[in-house]
């Protein structure tokens, strides 16, 4: 019966060593856009507006963003406002979104690549966008900053 004890103790000791913890994984957390850029053909232009904070937020299976106007003293009802969400992979230092939810439809269920690099506090991904229905196909290049708990 001890030694029973004994290995399903060991079992046990050993199946919880291999899980992955969210916070080994240097991606899980809440990433504020801090600049954004899209190149189409030959011309490269900002994508950031300063009036709007976007967040992007990923645990370890999903990611979600939200995108809205902070423009103080406005009628909120009538400021713009965006968001989505889906799964995502992470290979390495190639992360891919499935966009399962989005204000525009015609986004949804669509697939996009970006190769991650984590410096610090700081996330840069870099990918394509193209959407060939709405004649879509830019590279852009995304840059956070991990928000730290308060």
């Amino acid at each position: 019966m001890k030694f029973r004890i004994a290995l399903v103790s060991m079992a046990l000791g050993v199946l919880s060593g291999c899980q992955t913890n969210q916070a080994d994984v240097p991606l899980v957390g809440t990433w504020e856009l801090v600049s954004a850029t899209a190149t189409e053909k030959d011309s490269t232009y900002s994508t950031f507006n300063p009036r709007q904070k976007m967040i992007k937020i990923i645990n370890a299976t999903h990611f979600a963003f939200l995108n809205h106007d902070q423009r103080a003293g406005k009628d909120s009802a009538a400021l713009p406002f965006s968001g989505g969400g889906g799964t995502y992979t992470l290979v390495d230092s190639v992360y891919t979104e499935h966009l399962d939810y989005y204000v525009d439809p015609a986004w949804e269920n669509n697939t996009f690549e970006f190769v991650v690099k984590i410096n610090g506090d700081t996330l840069i991904q870099k990918g394509v966008e193209k959407l060939e229905k709405l004649g879509i196909d830019r590279v852009i290049v995304e840059k956070y900053r991990r928000v730290k708990k308060e």
